[in-house]
């Protein structure tokens, strides 16, 4: 009697325990620019009709300051309608900061994000078809926008990447069950 009730109990914690993982790496690329700034980047998840499912990162100026459109006291707000994408879709629906999806702008190189569907911003997305959608935008600089199509929840590993041509250098999108 006790083998089943431990098998039970294995199989309660089990979901917990083999939750579905999206791994993102960013490339910031490196430029030889005589002004640079870092960019602000937003990474969400849009369904088919292009809304907005999950915001998963938004990196901006963390600085002190009022911003100019609203008056209000937000730090590094005022440029992130030059996302202009994400603005429309999600952004300026928010309170910022979003707790867990915002943060400072990342230096250039390689940046790795870990999300997993037992945690926000993951949590409850629904099964699928999405495209997983990474925008920068730098001041005296570009803008530039990446997508990569996926199925949610994965049924096997997957490795899916795409690459940016000026803003934004390899994006790489691993899906695991």
């Amino acid at each position: 009697m006790r083998v089943p009730a431990l098998i039970a109990c294995l199989a309660l914690a089990a979901p917990s325990a083999f939750a579905a993982t999206a791994q993102l790496g960013i490339e910031i690329p490196r430029m030889d620019v005589s002004e640079y700034h870092r960019p602000y980047v937003a990474v969400w998840i849009e369904r088919e009709d292009r809304s907005v499912a999950a915001n998963l990162a938004v990196w901006y100026q963390n600085k002190d300051g009022k911003d100019a459109q609203s008056g209000k006291s937000e730090p590094g707000t005022k440029w992130l309608a030059d996302l202009r994408q994400w603005w429309r879709r999600s952004g300026r629906e928010q309170t910022l900061p979003i707790d867990g999806v915002s943060g400072a702008t990342r230096p250039a190189g390689q940046h790795q994000l870990t999300f997993s569907d037992d945690k926000a911003p993951l949590a409850g997305l629904a099964a699928g078809k999405y495209r997983l959608v990474v925008e920068a935008a730098r001041e005296v600089g570009g803008h530039e926008l990446v997508g990569i199509a996926f199925e949610w929840p994965p049924q096997a590993p997957q490795h899916l990447s795409a690459q940016g041509e000026h803003e934004l250098g390899a994006i790489r999108f691993d899906l695991n069950p």
